[in-house]
């Protein structure tokens, strides 16, 4: 019986890493592998749910630096310009909704706060530097990240459809998904099926707000009076930067940045299928019925809004 037991576990492993790796060549795109992902998971469970999460977040942030190779210093500060103005009112409008729309559902200050950190700067990654400055509770932590995370999956593959279906450019394109999804996988994953001018233009404009989670965890602090509480700074961002300078001023990194970029594309859509198998139904059900409505009424506001306002810049 263990022996039998075994054998299916070790055929499991095999399954699961030979869809990695099929994920990893131009023949699956990024909404495939995040669905072939969850339906693996589902089917026949996650054989290595333990090393998940830090494959996913550590696969994410090579990613992206990797990503830099690709992009050029100049067009990325003309491009952070052009989006720091609806970053900053995104931001505001969107804590400041998720306060009233959390109160008028009446769920605690904390777990919306976190929903809404969530929904207006960078998803898990916002929530993750937020929770200890607001001293969130282990329960309102896992919510807030099922939200968006479960709304993250939903964008990957709804954004790219709507974005062809409204003609948007790919420069709009870009600086929606950048403004509108949550995650930075999901950004760069929807960014990339629309198109290379696309990623390059939501890479940067979602890595420039991603910074804002300084500002935003130090003012939670204050809201909540939680003194002295650390706050995490997404480091791989720096490095991004780092990259994209080597590729805009140093001349040998030709001989390599297109590879590189390469291998970080294929790395994102491995990402991609790790994080639907990390997204299991009894996770779907412990989210709740208010924070969920508190997400999708805050994604559907900045949705349409950034979308009204970008088509009209």
């Amino acid at each position: 019986m263990q022996t039998r037991s075994a054998r299916k576990t070790a055929v499991l492993k095999a399954c699961f890493i030979l869809c990695i790796a099929l994920c990893a060549t131009p023949y699956v795109s990024a909404p495939i592998a995040l669905v072939g992902g969850f339906l693996f998971s589902l089917f026949w469970g996650h054989p290595f749910a333990k090393l998940n999460h830090k494959a996913t977040g550590l696969l994410l942030k090579v990613s992206v630096v990797g990503l830099g190779f690709g992009m050029n210093v100049h067009s990325a500060l003309q491009v952070g310009r052009e989006g720091l103005e609806l970053t900053v009112v995104s931001i505001a409008l969107l804590l400041t909704l998720g306060y009233f729309v959390g109160r008028w559902l009446r769920m605690p200050r904390k777990s919306s706060h976190l929903v809404a950190s969530g929904t207006a700067i960078c998803g898990g990654s916002a929530i993750a530097a937020v929770a200890p400055a607001v001293d969130a509770s282990e329960k309102e932590i896992s919510v807030s990240l099922g939200v968006v995370f479960l709304l993250n999956s939903v964008a990957l593959i709804l954004f790219p459809a709507i974005g062809h279906l409204l003609g948007l450019t790919q420069h709009q394109f870009g600086m929606w998904s950048a403004i509108a999804i949550h995650d930075t996988s999901s950004v760069v994953g929807a960014a990339s099926a629309y198109g290379s001018e696309a990623l390059e233009v939501a890479t940067t404009v979602k890595l420039a707000r991603a910074l804002w989670i300084i500002p935003v965890s130090l003012l939670s602090a204050l809201l909540f009076r939680s003194k002295g509480k650390k706050i995490s700074i997404p480091w791989f961002i720096g490095f991004f930067i780092l990259a994209m300078l080597a590729n805009s001023y140093l001349p040998f990194v030709d001989d390599f940045n297109t590879a590189v970029v390469t291998v970080s594309k294929a790395a994102l859509v491995v990402t991609l299928f790790l994080i639907g198998a990390g997204l299991s139904v009894s996770k779907i059900r412990e989210v709740g019925f208010k924070p969920l409505l508190l997400g999708v009424t805050l994604w559907v506001a900045i949705s349409v809004l950034s979308l009204v306002a970008i088509c009209h810049l």
